[in-house]
C-alpha cells in the first residue's frame, strides 16, 4: 500500500500512526522510545470528522520514502508522531523528594482501595491498619508505586463526599512516609488532591483526566506533581450504560490528545504527564477493551509514558468465564505482559508479586533479544 491514498485529504484530516511489527536491532525500522525495540511498519488511519478515510498498513521504508510527497498538514502530523515515538521517555522527578520514575522497564503500581465497596477486594482494606499492612506488603513484593484511592470507581458506584474520601486516604498516606516509595493519590476531587499532596503523596491519578473538578488543573499545575490522565466516559454510576464510540481507539486517542493540550494551557508540562486509555471505564465489555490493548502502541505517539490498568477487570472474567474478581489473577498477568510487550511504561495491578515475576521474565527476553541483535 502506498501513501498516495493520503494525498487527497484536506487540511482537516487527522492521521494516526500505529506501530506494528516489533523487532530488535533492525536498521530499517523505527526506534521505540529508546528501549532497544523497533517497529518495522505502521498501520495508518486517517479520518475527517467522524468519517474514516483510510486504514492501511505500510512498511517503515515506504513511509520514509513517501512522506515528502504528502500535503504539508498530513506530513507534519506524521513527522510529529514519528518523532515522539522515537524519543526516549524522560525520567520524571517527584517534587519535594529525591525519588524518580525511571522508565527503563515497565513499572508496577500496586492498587490500594481504602473503600468499603471496591469491585476487586470487597472492602478488605477499608480499615486503616489493614490498608497500611497491605501497602507495606506490596512494597515488600516489589511495587514501584502505591496508588491509594478512597472512592470506588467501579461500574455503578455512587459518588463519595470528598471529606469522607480524604478521611479514608490521608492517614494511610501519612503512615507510609517511612516506606521510601512513590505514592499516588487516586482521586477526581481537587480538595483530596491538595490534602493528599500535603500529606506526602507524590503523584495525581485522576480517572477523569483532571476534567471532573474545575479546580483540579490549577491544583495539579501548582503542585508540580506528575499527573496520570485517564480516559473515561460518563461517571462511575453510568459509564457502562451502553457506551458507544465511532472508533474506540481513535476516539480515546483524540480525547487524551485534547486533555494534553488543556494541561499545557494550564501550565502542566507534557514531561509530567502519564496517559491511561482507561480499560473498563465506559467501554463495551470485551471488544472496546481488546481494541484498546491491541492498539496500545498508538498512544506512544503522544510522547508520554503510557499506563495500563486492567487488573481483575470484568472483561477478563467475561473472556475467561471467571465471576470472582480475585479469581482473575492469571488473566490479569496475561494482560500486564501484553501491555509491557506493547511498550507500556506502567501497569496498575492488585497482584504485585505475580506481576513482577512475569514482567521480569518478559524483560529478560527483551534484553537478550537486544543484545543478540546488536552483536
Amino acid at each position: 500500500m502506498s501513501l498516495d491514498i493520503l494525498s487527497d485529504l484536506t487540511d482537516g484530516a487527522r492521521i494516526y500512526l500505529v506501530p506494528v511489527g516489533p523487532v530488535f536491532g533492525e536498521k530499517d525500522a523505527c526506534s521505540f522510545a529508546g528501549t532497544g525495540q523497533y517497529y518495522s511498519g505502521f498501520r495508518i488511519y486517517a479520518r475527517e470528522g467522524k468519517t474514516l478515510q483510510a486504514d492501511f498498513t505500510i512498511s517503515h521504508s515506504a513511509l520514509l520514502h513517501g512522506i515528502d510527497n504528502l500535503p504539508t498538514s498530513i506530513k507534519n502530523q506524521i513527522d510529529n508522531q514519528y518523532a515522539r515515538l522515537e524519543r526516549p521517555r524522560a525520567t520524571i522527578v517527584l517534587p519535594n523528594t529525591d525519588k524518580q520514575l525511571v522508565f527503563s522497564r515497565t513499572l508496577v503500581m500496586g492498587v490500594l482501595n481504602v473503600t468499603p465497596d471496591s469491585f476487586s477486594d470487597g472492602g478488605r482494606f477499608f480499615d486503616k491498619a489493614t490498608a497500611i499492612n497491605q501497602a507495606r506488603a506490596m512494597v515488600a513484593a516489589g511495587a514501584d508505586i502505591i496508588d491509594i484511592g478512597g472512592e470506588s470507581t467501579r461500574p455503578g458506584a455512587a459518588p463519595v463526599w470528598e471529606g469522607d474520601e480524604a478521611e479514608r486516604v490521608l492517614p494511610v498516606i501519612e503512615a507510609l512516609q517511612d516506606a521510601d516509595i512513590p505514592i499516588s493519590i487516586d482521586t477526581r476531587h481537587s480538595f483530596v488532591m491538595k490534602k493528599a499532596l500535603s500529606a506526602g503523596a507524590h503523584i495525581i491519578n485522576d480517572v477523569t483526566a483532571l476534567s471532573y473538578d474545575g479546580d483540579s488543573l490549577g491544583i495539579a499545575a501548582a503542585s508540580e506533581a506528575p499527573v496520570i490522565l485517564m480516559h473515561s466516559k460518563g461517571t462511575p454510576k453510568t459509564m457502562q450504560e451502553n457506551p458507544v464510540y465511532d472508533h474506540v481507539l481513535l476516539d480515546v486517542y483524540d480525547y487524551l490528545a485534547e486533555r494534553l493540550e488543556e494541561c499545557a494551557a494550564a501550565g502542566i508540562a507534557r514531561n509530567r504527564i502519564i496517559l491511561d486509555p482507561g480499560i473498563g471505564f465506559g467501554k463495551s465489555l470485551i471488544k472496546d477493551n481488546l481494541d484498546l490493548i491491541n492498539g496500545l502502541p498508538l498512544f506512544h505517539t503522544l510522547g508520554c509514558p503510557v499506563m495500563v490498568g486492567a487488573s481483575r477487570k470484568s472483561f477478563i472474567g467475561a473472556i475467561a468465564g471467571e465471576k470472582s474478581a480475585e479469581g482473575r489473577l492469571p488473566g490479569s498477568v496475561a494482560v500486564a505482559v501484553k501491555a509491557a510487550e506493547a511498550g507500556a511504561q506502567l501497569v496498575r495491578v492488585h497482584d504485585v508479586a505475580e506481576t513482577k515475576q512475569a514482567l521480569a521474565i518478559i524483560q529478560a527476553f527483551k534484553d537478550t533479544a537486544i543484545i543478540d541483535a546488536t552483536h
